[in-house]
């Protein structure tokens, strides 16, 4: 079976990373989709229609790949949020969820151009917000870290130290289900290993 590239239509480090602890050396085609075009109020719905726009936009500049899109965004009670525009919002909004939990929603997007076909999926994570103090707030956020990520928070870097608890996948939080991932790869024929380096 010939295994095509591995492409990943996202300018995310993180979710590079990702792949590349697992043996995925994906080329890397941002897809500079404009995602306020797509206004949803369903997450699920929301996070796997950006997910399938990134991905389509990168289709052009391959003959034969797999082309993953994710996009990742996180609700608390019940309001969606992306990342935050400005340094006042990532406050605002780590103020509301200090304390609190939020669902991160994740989705995941495979096209098998050899195959023709397109996987759509969602993963959901339950995240624990630790309660903290308004200048721990202000000192993260000067970080700078928030305002580069969905729910400004990054599992990976300062934000891990106010996680408290997460309920479902580790990676998804981190915008990539890698166990999800390999269930997608399983579905279109493939199997992980087939991707290692």
């Amino acid at each position: 079976m010939n295994i095509p590239q591995f492409v990943l239509a996202s300018a995310s480090p993180a979710r590079r990373r990702l792949l590349q602890t697992v043996g995925i050396e994906p080329i890397v085609r941002p897809s500079d989709f404009d995602e306020s075009q797509i206004q949803l109020s369903d997450p699920a719905q929301l996070v796997q229609t950006l997910a399938q726009c990134k991905a389509e936009t990168v289709v052009p500049q391959f003959e034969s790949a797999l082309i993953m899109g994710c996009d990742s965004v996180l609700a608390v009670n019940h309001e969606i949020y992306g990342k935050p525009a400005d340094a006042a919002e990532a406050i605002a909004r780590w103020q509301l969820m200090r304390g609190n939990f939020g669902d991160l929603y994740t989705g995941h997007v495979l096209i098998d151009l050899e195959k023709n076909r397109t996987l759509v999926k969602c993963q959901v994570t339950r995240v624990y917000f630790a309660q903290m103090s308004d200048r721990t707030i202000q000192a993260y956020v000067a970080t700078g870290e928030p305002l580069k990520c969905a729910g400004a928070f990054a599992l990976e870097g300062f934000g891990s130290l106010f996680v408290e608890k997460i309920v479902g996948c580790h990676s998804n939080v981190i915008g990539l289900s890698l166990p999800l991932l390999r269930q997608m790869l399983e579905e279109l024929g493939y199997d992980v290993t087939d991707f290692w380096q």
